[in-house]
């Protein structure tokens, strides 16, 4: 008899596994919102200049997922997910505006089997032991921790992950160059959502310069941790 092949893992578990080896080399992943779709590119462009591989754009204004379509589209070699996925529907609509990733603010199953079940990796926020074992209970091993100055920060998170070891954190709230590392150090922390990147007057203004200063910062500060 010819051994039975190995089953194939999940095709999301495959691209959440490349994706997140790309975010944990960066350790970082900027916020992008805008209220213009067309200062996205711009913005989007001098952190990928400044060297950073990932962006979230948050889909929290009418002109988000214009906005993520235009970044798509004019740098291929960025992968950009959309924020603050709060349905099915938008999901749906983000990953067909380009979206390779999904975050989302908090855990709904529903959004999560959807993504599951179309192999795009989504990253919920999750706060409490209780939310952090629903979701190893869908099948994830990659969670928000979200908002994470607001639950107790560094402190809250170390408890948190110590009986929960095989999960790995993306820590999104509060943070800022200066409390970022604290974050970081943590052996289970994957990478730190920021929005210190990104600059509300930057983005509008399209200083690109400052922006793409302020990626390079960043991105010294995260090599130097750990």
């Amino acid at each position: 008899l010819e051994p039975t092949p190995e089953p194939k893992p999940p095709r999301a578990l495959v691209e959440a596994a490349a994706l997140e080896a790309v975010l944990a080399s960066a350790k970082l992943v900027p916020i992008v919102g805008v209220g213009r779709a067309e200062d996205a590119v711009p913005a989007c462009a001098a952190l990928h200049d400044g060297g950073i591989p990932a962006v979230e754009i948050v889909l929290r204004t009418p002109a988000a997922e214009h906005a993520l379509s235009l970044v798509a589209n004019a740098l291929p070699t960025l992968l950009v997910g959309a924020g603050t996925v709060l349905s099915v529907e938008q999901a749906e609509r983000a990953v067909a505006a380009g979206a390779k990733f999904l975050v989302a603010p908090g855990l709904n199953p529903a959004v999560v089997k959807w993504s599951l079940s179309k192999g795009v990796p989504i990253f919920p926020g999750v706060a409490t032991a209780s939310e952090v074992e629903a979701a190893m209970g869908l099948g994830l091993r990659t969670l928000k921790f979200f908002p994470a100055e607001n639950n107790g920060g560094v402190g809250m998170l170390k408890a948190l992950s110590a009986p929960y070891h095989q999960i790995r954190w993306m820590p999104t709230g509060g943070i800022k160059l200066t409390n970022a590392p604290s974050y970081l150090a943590l052996a289970r922390v994957m990478c730190v959502g920021c929005s210190w990147l990104t600059p509300e007057d930057a983005v509008q203004s399209r200083d690109s310069a400052r922006i793409r200063q302020l990626a390079v910062e960043a991105l010294a500060m995260a090599a130097a941790v750990r």
